[in-house]
């Protein structure tokens, strides 16, 4: 089996007396588009920030590509591509000169790669960093970590802020990386109607913990919403996760995880009978695991 890309175990650090990191353990398969999710101010950046060596735990243990971090944070960054949340371009550069700029640190880059993605991405090689939009700092941003042609690429939400046809474009210049390289992505963001068409796996978290870790199949098809009439109060048992409940008009709406429909007979036994079960898209049982996960 191969190892993974990204591993941690209970990794804890604290930002502030208001926040903090607690018992986070990722893992992320070595070649997967893993999505992280969670709303602003979950937790995400300072997580990725913990992964590259940005920062320093108070607790746990990182390992990202087979090394232990930070501790061997040098190794790691040589074979890693990074987005973060806000751009580190000088902005008194042109696109050609911030290219020669950072190709000087990768002995892997690619500069035949480099100049299609130029092409690809209709950049102006004169162009300076200073008189460019967002969408074009984007994309050179995308540029410079895919070039570099690294094992690894982390994405701290690249794509906030960005109209939808260079969304398109950067996200097609991913796949297309990943298709040739077989390179592992963790791509952070809120936008989580965008992750569902191409990820592999997601992991949610909120308010400084990861509340669940699984492949997306598994989440988009196990997570319901039902309505049971006659609903137990007791399901200790129960061959499902009862993620949240609520009672309306005789009956119980039910979020579970883990739900198929031979367990029906589970309920029947308990004096229930499940009259519905809707599906939920990706972002409808994000909203609802968040929901569940912060009620009292």
């Amino acid at each position: 089996m191969t190892d993974p890309a990204i591993l941690t175990r209970d990794l804890g650090y604290r930002a502030s007396t208001r926040f903090a990191i607690e018992g986070v353990s990722l893992n992320v398969p070595a070649g997967a588009i893993y999505g992280f999710l969670g709303p602003n101010g979950a937790g995400k950046t300072t997580t990725i920030r913990l992964l590259l060596g940005l920062l320093r735990p108070r607790q746990g243990q990182i390992t990202v590509l087979g090394r232990p971090m930070p501790e061997e944070s040098t190794a790691v960054l040589a074979r890693t591509g990074y987005i973060p949340e806000r751009p580190h371009l000088y902005p008194t550069l042109t696109v050609a000169e911030a290219i020669a700029y950072h190709s000087a640190f990768y002995p892997t880059w690619d500069s035949a790669w480099a100049d299609r993605l130029i092409k690809d991405f209709s950049l102006e090689p004169g162009q300076r960093i200073a008189s460019m939009s967002k969408g074009e700092t984007g994309k050179v941003m995308m540029l410079l970590a895919l070039a570099q042609t690294p094992d690894l690429l982390v994405l701290d939400e690249p794509t906030d802020g960005l109209d939808p046809v260079v969304r398109r474009d950067v996200l097609g210049a991913v796949l297309d990386y990943v298709a040739q390289r077989h390179a592992t992505v963790l791509i952070s963001s809120h936008l989580v109607h965008e992750l569902e068409r191409f990820c592999d796996w997601i992991g949610v978290m909120d308010q400084g913990r990861l509340i669940t870790e699984l492949p997306i199949e598994t989440f988009k098809n196990g997570i319901k919403r039902l309505r049971v009439a006659g609903a137990p109060a007791d399901l200790s048992g129960a061959p499902f996760v009862l993620l949240d409940r609520d009672a309306r008009n005789g009956t119980e709406s039910w979020l579970v995880r883990g739900w198929e429909d031979p367990m029906r007979g589970f309920l029947e036994t308990r004096g229930a009978s499940v009259r519905e079960v809707l599906d939920l898209d990706l972002e409808e049982g994000f909203v609802e695991l968040l929901r569940s996960f912060r009620r009292p």
